[in-house]
């Protein structure tokens, strides 16, 4: 099964199109969610085409593929809104026999992990910033914004495809990847 994983869309529009436009060109079977879909949040400037009504039909136009984890800036008004849960504070999956702890950061992530077993992935949102790291017996990573980069990373998200994580920017450029098998 192939996914796209992205996070903090923060309601731009804009981004949200060409995330979708990933999903599409890449023949994604699903869209993994990790929070802060529809509002920017109170210390976030307006993101580049900030629409989240847009943003609310075009991912309902796709729920049937979309799984996703509440953030910090989502509200329980959200859930209404949407056609698709936004309530859990992590999801547990596996990809290809290894365990994936996805959450947005806020609550489980890097400095406050779960319990995770040895080769597990925590796969967290929240800071802005993509990471992969080893972090003892876990991995941890982050597909940075779709929409507010931070730390002079770019837009970007996380396509996973028959064992393989690529790290893409908005743009498509793969500029990282990690193999499970």
């Amino acid at each position: 099964m192939k996914w796209i994983i992205a996070s903090d869309i923060h309601g731009s529009a804009e981004c949200c199109q060409k995330l979708l436009w990933h999903m599409k060109n890449e023949k994604a079977d699903k869209l993994l969610l990790l929070g802060d879909i529809l509002y920017h949040g109170p210390r976030n400037d307006l993101p580049n085409g900030w629409g989240p009504k847009s943003v609310i039909e075009q991912l309902n136009e796709i729920s049937d593929k979309v799984i996703s984890v509440r953030g910090n800036c989502d509200a329980e008004v959200d859930d209404v809104v949407l056609n698709f849960s936004v309530t859990d504070d992590f999801i547990r999956l596996n990809f290809d026999g290894v365990g994936i702890f996805a959450t947005h950061g806020h609550i489980y992530g890097p400095y406050s992990p779960p319990v995770l077993n040895k080769g597990d992935i925590l796969l967290c949102g929240h800071s802005h910033i993509p990471a992969l790291e080893m972090r003892g017996d876990y991995i941890y990573m982050n597909p940075g914004s779709v929409s507010l980069p931070r730390g002079g990373s770019e837009r970007g998200f996380i396509l996973y495809d028959n064992g393989t994580f690529f790290f893409k920017t908005l743009d498509g450029e793969t500029y990282r990847t990690y193999c499970i098998k």
